[in-house]
């Protein structure tokens, strides 16, 4: 079992910076691929970054392409997601998702989700 933990969640003004932190209760961490998804009200969940497994590939959206950058810490169990110029629409609580399969994260179906840390952009 994976236990996921978020962190880094908060308030900011429009154009400034979070560092999101996802710890992971697993011995195995560098097993598994990463990923990070939000959901703001009334709208559909979707992913923000992926890493694989050595950290060597990631994807994003076009929408936070240049914005967002993930990377990982595979010797503190920890995975991260710095978010710079953010935008009121980036509004939204923010998931961490693991699973052993890369392709499955980008699927959006990877099987180990936390329980998400709130982002509140102003204007």
């Amino acid at each position: 079992q994976v236990q996921l933990v978020e962190s880094g969640g908060g308030l900011v003004q429009a154009g400034g910076s979070l560092r999101l932190s996802c710890a992971a209760s697993v011995r195995t961490f560098s097993s598994f691929a990463m990923g990070w998804f939000r959901q703001a009200p009334g709208k559909e969940r979707e992913l923000v970054a992926a890493i694989n497994r050595s950290g060597q590939t990631t994807y994003y959206p076009g929408f936070v392409k240049g914005r967002f950058s993930i990377s990982r810490d595979n010797a503190k169990n920890t995975a991260y997601l710095q978010m710079n110029s953010l935008k009121p629409e980036d509004t939204a609580v923010y998931y961490c998702n693991a699973d052993l399969e890369f392709g499955k994260i980008l699927g959006e179906r990877g099987d180990y989700w936390g329980q998400g840390t709130q982002v509140t952009v102003s204007s």
